[in-house]
């Protein structure tokens, strides 16, 4: 019999044992912990005693003066009959005790171990008997800017009785744990049957045999194998099922899409890391909970669409779906919803902006290319059918007619050839060779380039830049660059004006370049948009000089192609400065 219930006896052993070994650590650690609370509580009476006491030596100036005769008066409100109040220096040296009159008598402090340890950790405590009083205190000692503050009260027994855990609770409690102990041997011993069973039962499942309760020897071992082959089959299925999972979820993680999944109640069983944070965008509301997601009014027709699908039968092959956009605060996102067969759906959340937004430029360009071409291209067009229906003409007029032809002709290959330039860099940056190249060469190439239009308007060009500035980049797009801004200045700026262009800054990764002219200016109206395409502050006067109105894009992109920036202000004593940063 005992053989037989071997297990069973030792089990009961097992959980008595561990059972009282917590229950003594538990009571233990409540008793520490009732004792700690007890002690951390006279602590910081004591503490904020020496936090009234600093406040009132700075309100009074007590330090400054001396006149520590006056923390007396202080002592008297505390409501502790036995309060000792002692401040010492730094040094070690009392300069006032609360019960000590020839405190100027008592040795130096600084060894004490109250005020060794407040020297050390900014506050210390100590139970001893004074040197001076011959009396036991409880002392806690803190460290000010230019001295410690020590308070301290009559170690009598109303302190150490405060001090200590009361035993009644911890009493009650062990009792309680007592009562619970007799609980579990009766179940464990009950307990142990059952494992005797269990084995028995999974012997015959694992064998396709009938249930018999029989008790064989040594069953403890016979169960731990069955139950552990059963737990390492169900381990691995479950194993291979996690990590399955880990891969879907990394997957749905690393989609550039919000994707959440819903149950039939519409409750959130699933989402991504990127759904909320599209969630905000679109609603424009950082309070979103999971329950009121579909509220929003941009799930409106999400919600029609799904008391549609309610009414009608879903199959897999043929799953309802609905796809619609919407926009806020410059972001547009594509929303997708899919039902499954279980009425269970997902909602999917694409950012579009870049595209929807690269659609509505190349619109908007396309338009105005197309409302560029238009004047040249009939100037052109009405040129030549003049010249082709009036073969008789003049040969002085012809010949003025072919030159105004030829010039609308090269405005248009200028336009073409800017285009190019920009379409290249959005969409081709990365193709650009990058060198080595002097800003100041760069400058001076320009400025030959422009000799005759520049001595015709009696302009003076000045730069400030060494030979050894340079910087890393393409030389053609940094040739279009400054290209463009001294054109812009010549052909707007007025005459007689002076164009300077210097360095003005440096540090590890970018030289700063400050390029102006002391003309007309810009108005600061048009400030704001003077980098955009086809953008002319005044539209005839930029036709006449053969602007395209692509010239600021281009120089635009350009230096932001350079992870460089572009800014542009009027001057104060007049003209425009446009500041720049291009990488060294």
């Amino acid at each position: 019999m005992f053989t037989r219930n071997k297990f069973r006896n030792n089990l009961v052993f097992f959980y008595s044992a561990v059972f009282f070994t917590v229950a003594l650590l538990i009571l233990g650690y409540l008793y520490m912990r009732e004792k700690n609370y007890r002690i951390a509580t006279l602590n910081d009476e004591l503490n904020n005693i020496t936090q009234i006491t600093d406040n009132y030596l700075e309100a009074n100036s007590v330090v400054e003066k001396g006149n520590f005769i006056k923390v007396d008066s202080l002592a008297l409100l505390f409501p502790h009959p036995n309060l000792r109040i002692t401040i010492i220096d730094r040094s070690g040296y009392i300069l006032y005790d609360s019960k000590v009159k020839d405190w100027n008598t008592m040795e130096n402090h600084l060894n004490r171990p109250e005020v060794d340890e407040a020297f050390r950790k900014g506050t210390g405590t100590a139970v001893r008997r004074s040197g001076t009083t011959g009396s036991e205190y409880y002392y806690f000692a803190r460290l000010f800017s230019h001295y410690f503050i020590r308070t301290a009260v009559i170690y009598d027994i109303n302190v150490a009785s405060f001090l200590k855990a009361q035993l009644f609770l911890l009493i009650i409690i062990f009792l309680f744990f007592m009562a619970t102990g007799i609980v579990i041997f009766i179940v464990s011993n009950r307990f142990g049957e059952s494992i005797t069973r269990l084995k028995d039962f999974a012997i015959s499942l694992s064998n396709n045999k009938p249930f018999k309760s029989e008790f064989p020897k040594n069953e403890l071992g016979e169960i731990g194998t069955e139950i552990l082959d059963i737990y390492n089959n169900l381990l691995n299925a479950k194993n291979d099922l996690a990590i399955e999972k880990e891969k879907l979820f990394s997957h749905l993680n690393a989609l550039n899409e919000g994707i959440a999944f819903f149950s039939k109640e519409r409750e959130m069983v699933f989402r991504n890391d990127h759904f909320i944070p599209f969630i905000n965008i679109l609603s424009g509301d950082l309070t979103i909970f999971y329950e009121n997601i579909l509220t929003i009014p941009e799930f409106a027709i999400v919600n029609d669409f799904l008391e549609q699908s309610s009414e009608i039968n879903i199959t897999p092959s043929d799953l309802p779906k609905i796809e619609y956009q919407v926009s806020r605060s410059g972001k547009f996102f594509k929303v997708q919803c899919v039902v499954f067969h279980d009425r269970t759906f997902e909602i999917i959340l694409s950012d579009i902006s870049k595209s929807e937004k690269n659609r509505i430029i190349k619109q908007q360009m396309t338009s105005n290319i197309s409302h560029e071409l238009k004047t040249p291209v009939a100037s052109v067009k009405g040129y030549l059918e003049t010249l082709y229906n009036d073969p008789e003409m003049d040969p002085k007029t012809s010949k003025y007619f072919l030159k105004k032809a030829l010039a609308q002709a090269e405005r248009l290959n200028e336009l073409i050839n800017d285009i190019a330039v920009l379409n290249k860099i959005e969409e081709a940056g990365g193709t650009f060779l990058t060198e080595r190249v002097k800003i100041r060469k760069i400058i001076r190439e320009v400025t030959s380039n422009f000799k005759s239009a520049i001595e015709q308007r009696s302009i003076k060009v000045e730069v400030e830049i060494d030979d050894e500035v340079v910087i890393k980049g393409n030389k053609s797009l940094i040739l279009s660059v400054f290209q463009n801004l001294i054109e812009n200045a010549i052909n707007y700026a007025g005459e007689n004006i002076k164009i300077t262009v210097r360095m003005i800054n440096k540090d590890k990764k970018f030289y700063y370049f400050s390029f102006s002219d002391n003309g007309i200016g810009i108005p600061e109206e048009h400030m704001s948009r003077l980098f955009e395409r086809f953008y002319r502050i005044d539209s005839g006067r930029s036709r006449k000089s053969g602007g395209t109105g692509l010239g600021l894009a281009i120089v635009k992109n350009a230096i932001v192609l350079h992870k460089g920036e572009i800014s542009v202000r009027n001057r104060a004593d007049g003209g425009t400065e446009f500041l720049i940063s291009l990488p060294r």
